[in-house]
């Protein structure tokens, strides 16, 4: 079985970290693991199949001999060192948001529209993590009709904004219990039993950055160019995985049954729609997996062409760093 030199740009970052669990765990053919980070990092060791392996400086210098780059770090970091990796000959899956709406640089979910990363040219883009969960969850059904509007609402949990958001909720909820006035520092309000509508800056007509990935993301990733999204980003005190409900309008009538037996049937999806029962996609459901989960579809009551539903996905794991895997094995098949 050939076997590729694989590197980790931001490897000790919790998307870095993950990267390197699915590696291991989707068996993909790593003959060498380079693991880059900052000065602070370099010498510590962690262990990938059985072996310690010793984290490296990241610099221009690293890449050479190496076939794929996964990206965990920041814009700046990813915008300084394409260009050594390309040069260098290997494949770049990068997934900050530096390259995403570069319109030479696939963005891709393998779901949803896996035929685009054979255009790349030495760099491919992995999407923001909401709109990773929500097209992998709606793909099917804009097979079934093209999607024309989607009117969103994210639930997206702390862990989002990394290891201080989770830490920040923990020490909130310990001194308001304890009486004491909780510090604010990674959100721009207190988080514990709270909710922030509003993740990014202020972008355009008042949306944030955030809220207009899913539209700007959600048309390359759908090849949908005229399709528009109304998104509203909220930051909600829990751990892990984001929640999105979504109405979508299309351009004939769906049944429910129809929806529901294209999302049955769909990769990455699964189907939980028993709402009678209590049986909907939940976060604690979904934390720690690959799959999106999907229920609570029922007909728009404003728009006899809509349909809504509810979906969960890890951000961590689906929203970046196993889609990023994903798009790897497109690119770099073993055997």
């Amino acid at each position: 079985m050939k076997e590729y030199t694989v590197a980790i740009l931001g490897a000790t970052g919790a998307v870095g970290q993950e990267m390197r669990k699915r590696l291991e765990e989707r068996n993909f053919p790593v003959g060498r693991l380079k693991l880059l980070a900052s000065t602070r990092s370099a010498g510590k060791t962690v262990t990938f199949r059985g072996q310690n392996i010793p984290i490296e400086e990241a610099n221009e210098a690293a890449f050479q001999g190496v076939d794929l780059v996964l990206g965990a770090a920041e814009n700046e970091v990813a915008v300084r060192f394409a260009p050594a990796i390309r040069a260098a000959g290997a494949v770049f899956v990068d997934n900050s948001s530096a390259f995403r709406m570069d319109p030479t640089v696939p963005l891709v979910v393998p779901e949803v529209n896996p035929q685009d990363a054979a255009l790349h040219t030495g760099i491919v883009a992995n999407p923001n993590c909401s709109t990773i969960i929500t097209v992998t969850a709606i793909a099917a059904l804009n097979r079934l009709s093209p999607i024309r509007s989607m009117v969103a609402s994210t639930y997206q949990a702390v862990s989002g904004a990394g290891v201080a958001g989770i830490g920040e909720l923990h020490d909130q909820i310990s001194a308001l219990e304890a009486g004491r006035t909780p510090t604010v520092s990674a959100f721009p309000h207190q988080i514990a039993y709270n909710l922030i509508p509003q993740i990014g800056g202020t972008q355009y007509e008042g949306y944030t950055s955030e809220e207009m990935k899913m539209q700007n993301e959600g048309r390359r990733l759908l090849h949908l160019p005229d399709l528009t999204v109304s998104c509203t980003c909220v930051r909600v005190p829990v751990i892990r995985s984001h929640s999105i409900s979504a109405t979508l309008r299309f351009d004939r009538p769906i049944c429910v049954e129809e929806a529901r037996e294209a999302i049955a049937a769909a990769p990455g999806c699964r189907l939980m729609d028993r709402a009678d029962e209590g049986y909907y996609p939940m976060p604690l459901e979904a934390s720690d997996q690959d799959l999106v989960f999907v229920g609570r579809i029922r007909p728009d009551l404003t728009d006899p062409k809509g349909l809504c539903l509810w979906c969960c996905g890890d951000q961590i794991r689906k929203g970046a760093a196993t889609n990023a895997v994903q798009i790897a094995e497109l690119l770099f098949p073993a055997g």
